[in-house]
């Protein structure tokens, strides 16, 4: 399992592959309610693939996005994902519900910067 703690409160880039309003693409009835990207240059030890992280904020697509980790999805995969935010500060109630179009299909838990 990856040391998902020490994402907590760092400073990350996020390339958005997914953007706000874009539909997934195994899935088309599916729609991404946040930005979704990837942190380059990382390697998750889950999916051998780039760390993905979840974009709360902004209300616009977006391609590129920097701010700080606020909290990490483990799922109980052992995969993470982080979410990123740009400097507001999100309840855990609010991450879960921005995130639910993904996450209600996956079993996690959500570690807060709190």
């Amino acid at each position: 399992m990856e040391d998902y703690k020490l994402w907590l409160g760092k400073k990350v880039r996020v390339i958005i592959d997914r953007p706000l309003g874009s539909r997934h693409s195994d899935f088309p009835k599916s729609v991404y309610r946040v930005n979704y990207g990837f942190l380059p240059g990382t390697l998750s030890a889950a999916d051998n693939e780039e760390v993905d992280a979840y974009v709360l904020g902004p209300e616009i697509p977006l391609k590129e996005f920097s701010g700080v980790v606020i909290a990490v999805v483990v799922r109980q995969d052992s995969e993470i994902k982080l979410v990123v935010a740009d400097g507001r500060s999100f309840t855990a109630k609010h991450i879960e519900e921005a995130i639910d179009f993904q996450e209600r299909y996956h079993r996690h838990r959500l570690l807060l910067t709190r």
